[in-house]
């Protein structure tokens, strides 16, 4: 089973096999500790089938379960930081889990980006890529690596945390505390910004009517709703917003030189209308021969790449459905932990 926990929701699949999904639900994700637990084990529980005697599950024990949570999550399953879910900034989410879990279950608690990273390298937009960089893109930035075919964490836990480059010094505050922060301008709060300042400043009139006519109502989706009708300012603020996507790309691009980049998340979803712009700054702002040598894709698994990451990770399945390598040490989290790096 995997769950992915987003600011606004709480999504749970259960995978087959092969690392299909047959069933999926969403909940509401609530804000206190506790019951943000409460949530994961509820919609994992809906996603398994109920309960049988003895707390085991239709089929036999408790299946694995990986859990994505946005923010800073050690190696250990703490979820040490996040800013935009601030209730579990500090929580041991990990243990809190296996403590309401059967004796004996798996429990894996990882980044929500960095478990959409392995996802799309297992399943999606880059397989066959040993060298990959997600970037999730919803009410803020996240990011996952693969470097030379593995999962790579950093020494804490705490690698690819990208929506937190600063950018810009002088720029808007970030929930983080710093400002000028990547996620600020490329995220879906970053595009709804750059649409409220436009709008009062007299510009996209269309996007304003669609947020009826209140600057405070404007949102990402009311940008996308008006650039899909070919209104021209708001594909003006498409491409601006797309050259502070491709900037953020860029110095990824040139400090890590993958192969794949990879953009997910909610508003990836409408990545089709971005994708071309972001292509072209990108080719101008980063160094030119590694421009030539990236892909630039959008996520194959959609909204669900975080949960069914989560949900790989846990089960130990990796690249082709190969079994886990077993544990390289006592500090990791993982049940293929032959597949980590820090």
């Amino acid at each position: 089973m995997g769950v992915d926990i987003g600011g606004s929701k709480v999504l749970a699949v259960r995978l087959g096999p092969t690392g299909e999904v047959e069933a999926q639900c969403k909940r509401p994700t609530p804000t206190e500790p506790m019951e943000v637990v409460a949530a994961v084990l509820a919609a994992a529980a809906e996603v398994s089938g109920p309960l049988g005697s003895g707390g085991t599950f239709p089929l036999g024990p408790a299946p694995p379960l990986g859990v994505g949570c946005p923010g800073m999550v050690d190696r250990r399953g703490r979820a040490h930081f996040s800013p935009n879910l601030h209730g579990v900034d500090g929580f041991d989410l990990r243990a809190a889990l296996a403590e309401h879990r059967p004796p004996g279950s798996t429990t894996v608690v990882v980044n929500d980006a960095t478990a959409a990273c392995w996802a799309e390298h297992v399943l999606g937009a880059a397989v066959g890529a040993g060298d990959v960089v997600m970037v999730t893109m919803g009410t803020g930035i996240g990011g996952g690596l693969v470097i030379g075919g593995r999962l790579a964490v950093g020494a804490h836990g705490f690698a690819g945390e990208v929506g937190h480059m600063v950018v810009d010094p002088q720029g808007p505050a970030c929930p983080c505390g710093k400002r000028g922060c990547w996620e600020r301008f490329a995220s879906g709060s970053g595009l709804a910004r750059l649409a409220r300042e436009a709008v009062l400043a007299g510009r996209a009139r269309r996007v304003a009517a669609l947020a009826g006519g209140e600057p405070s109502a404007v949102r990402s989706e009311h940008v996308v709703q008006a650039a899909s009708e070919a209104d021209p300012e708001a594909l003006s603020l498409v491409r601006h917003f797309a050259w502070w996507l491709a900037l953020g790309l860029a110095n990824l691009a040139n400090a890590l030189d993958p192969a794949v980049i990879v953009l997910g998340g909610g508003l990836a979803e409408a990545g089709r209308l971005f994708l071309a712009p972001v292509r072209e700054a990108f080719d101008e702002l980063a160094e030119a021969p590694r421009a030539r040598g990236v892909r630039i894709e959008l996520a194959r698994l959609g909204e669900r790449s975080g949960a069914v990451g989560a949900g790989l990770l846990a089960g130990g399945l990796l690249a082709g459905g190969l079994a886990p390598e077993g544990l390289s040490g006592e500090d990791d989290w993982l049940p293929g932990a032959g597949r980590l790096t820090s």
